[in-house]
């Protein structure tokens, strides 16, 4: 990995006008005046010492406000610049269920989307130098964040995630074909989905089915995680005075779907039955192998001409006072 560069120049061509300064200097010294002159006598009156004085810090302004002036012009800034990443790591797409059935609370003391979120968020800070993205999906399927290695943010959008935000349902195949076109383009040869639901594809246009072979055939493993005790659990069924409503209902998991699509596709599949078991998955999963990949890191620079302008033109003020009083420079 480059080191991150702490200042530099997003304009540095315009540096080659520092070359200026020093021509009008030696221009100046070449001209060798026969004698001094004074726009003014009244500047004579005052002593040699100080029409001397005036006359370098004029020629001392001057110089500095054309060197500053092509410093700001070189756009000087602080912070770091586009840093090319390199190392072992893989292209991941967290995808995640977000039914309504994913407000069931058979993970007490929470539901299964906020267990589902606190162990996607502890994997995604166990990873250095991966690029992630994150889709979610109930009846259809939004990418929410792009791959990426900004972790800060991935982590932000995965505190994001509830139930509703999308139309109710379950289009694993529409998620998996979402998760699919992100990783298509992505760097490296590992690539991965990691898709957590609880339910039974029914709903979606895509075969979850065809998007496994699709899937395969560009080389992306899909790990599934079928998430939900055996049995019985509460689920809501709609929303009374005091909240929403829960009943007891048997778990609906279409294991055999999930375990196709792992297979089919040289990933595996996990259930998870509860919130230790689920972080055991996302540890097991944290074991896959790694493939070098290059990518780039964009970090927001501070810009800093406005100092080395405002200072420029300070001392171009400070020159056209003293030019006021004592004259031009010969």
């Amino acid at each position: 990995m480059n080191r991150l560069v702490a200042f530099d120049f997003g304009e540095p061509m315009w540096l080659a006008l520092l070359v200026l300064p020093a021509l009008w200097l030696w221009w100046r010294r070449r001209r060798h005046p026969a004698a001094i002159l004074f726009s003014r006598t009244d500047v004579l009156l005052r002593g040699p010492s100080l029409g001397r004085w005036t006359a370098r810090v004029m020629l001392a302004s001057r110089v500095t406000a054309m060197v500053l002036g092509c410093v700001a012009l070189a756009r000087p800034r602080t912070g770091a610049r586009v840093e090319q990443v390199s190392g072992d790591g893989i292209s991941i797409i967290l995808t995640i269920d977000l039914s309504s059935s994913m407000l069931a609370e058979d993970f007490q003391p929470q539901n299964r989307v906020e267990v589902a979120k606190d162990k996607m968020k502890q994997f995604v800070t166990g990873r250095t130098q991966d690029q992630i993205g994150l889709v979610s999906f109930s009846g259809e399927a939004l990418t929410q964040v792009p791959l990426t290695m900004d972790y800060p943010v991935l982590l932000a959008a995965i505190d994001n995630l509830q139930p509703g935000q999308l139309e109710d349902g379950t289009a694993i195949g529409t998620a998996i074909a979402t998760s699919v076109n992100r990783l298509q383009d992505a760097p490296g040869r590992s690539k991965v989905i990691i898709l957590a639901t609880d339910g039974v594809n029914n709903r979606g246009t895509i075969d979850p089915r065809t998007a496994a072979k699709a899937a395969a055939a560009l080389g992306v493993r899909v790990y599934t995680i079928g998430i939900g005790t055996e049995g019985m659990a509460p689920v809501p069924v709609g929303r009374g005075v005091f909240g929403l409503r829960y009943e007891t209902r048997a778990v609906e998991l279409d294991e055999p779907l999930l375990e196709f699509i792992a297979q089919s596709t040289g990933g595996r599949y996990f259930r998870a039955k509860d919130g230790l078991g689920m972080g055991r998955i996302y540890q097991q999963i944290d074991a896959l192998e790694r493939s070098p990949i290059h990518a780039k890191r964009y970090v927001r620079y501070r810009e800093l001409y406005r100092w080395p302008l405002g200072a420029a033109l300070a001392a171009l003020l400070l020159e056209l006072a003293l030019l006021a009083l004592r004259g031009p420079l010969p």
